[in-house]
């Protein structure tokens, strides 16, 4: 992710709006994973499970903040590659430099809005049944486990809340995909149509493993939950998607991989 922020930054034939997207995604995925694993890799050290209750808080906001942001994130990079291929033509007006600073800000800017409200709303929650989590970080679902008050069902309404927003990125993504590989299909040569695809299969890869993990750790059968498995879910979510993006991405971008 560092190598991606530098190159992207420093290499002008790298100034355009997908690789702009991609450098606040290589913050992003680097700001995530700096949130959980240092920590957890000190406990483990240390053979330490202990979080100051300011270390926790600290942890959940930045830990909402920066998947949040990674999610709209991605969607407007969709946007991206659906204008790009599907409407070439308009790529500069409707993608122009101030157009991404205020999407990308938009991004930022709405992830730490929700952030704000999560955490607030967690913490402001009594907590009565201990203070150990089943967790190796500070996650919504294993705090509102120890709140001992009915006005968790707060919480838990925001959650739905968060989930249909979830789903409207996650729908506007898959129509945006079925166009780009409508028009793609379209393309008389060959080669126009493996150019086309080389773009847009990064971002789909990306996608897919940041929704396929994220869904199965929320969304698998109660019948299958064990102590041992969240952890490993929860590693995979958390960790995974941003240590892999980058590789994803210069593994199949030429351009990416001339820069550096």
């Amino acid at each position: 992710n560092g190598l991606i922020i530098s190159v992207v930054a420093c290499d002008h034939h790298l100034h355009t709006p997908m690789y702009f997207f991609l450098l606040n995604l290589s913050l992003l995925d680097l700001g995530s994973i700096s949130t959980t694993l240092p920590k957890a890799m000190a406990n483990s050290l240390w053979d330490n499970r202990a979080i100051s209750y300011q270390g926790c808080v600290a942890q959940l906001f930045l830990s909402i903040f920066f998947i949040t942001a990674e999610l709209y994130l991605l969607t407007v990079m969709a946007y991206d590659r659906y204008v790009a291929i599907c409407k070439p033509l308009h790529y500069g007006t409707l993608l122009g430099s101030r157009a991404c600073a205020h999407m990308a800000a938009a991004a930022w800017g709405s992830a730490f809005l929700y952030a704000v409200l999560h955490t607030a709303n967690t913490f402001s929650l009594p907590i009565c049944k201990g203070n150990a989590l089943d967790q190796f970080f500070c996650e919504i679902p294993h705090i509102l486990k120890l709140s001992c008050s009915d006005s968790y069902l707060r919480e838990v309404g925001l959650l739905v809340v968060s989930a249909c927003l979830a789903l409207g990125c996650f729908v506007f993504i898959v129509v945006s995909y079925v166009q780009i590989f409508r028009a793609v299909l379209r393309i008389p040569s060959e080669q126009g149509r493996h150019k086309a695809f080389s773009t847009c299969l990064p971002h789909l890869s990306v996608v897919s493993l940041f929704l396929s993990t994220g869904m199965f750790a929320y969304l698998k059968p109660p019948s299958i939950s064990s102590p041992v498995l969240n952890l490993v879910v929860s590693f995979l979510y958390s960790v995974l998607p941003p240590a892999v993006n980058p590789l994803i991405y210069s593994m199949r971008n030429q351009e990416l991989k001339d820069a550096l």
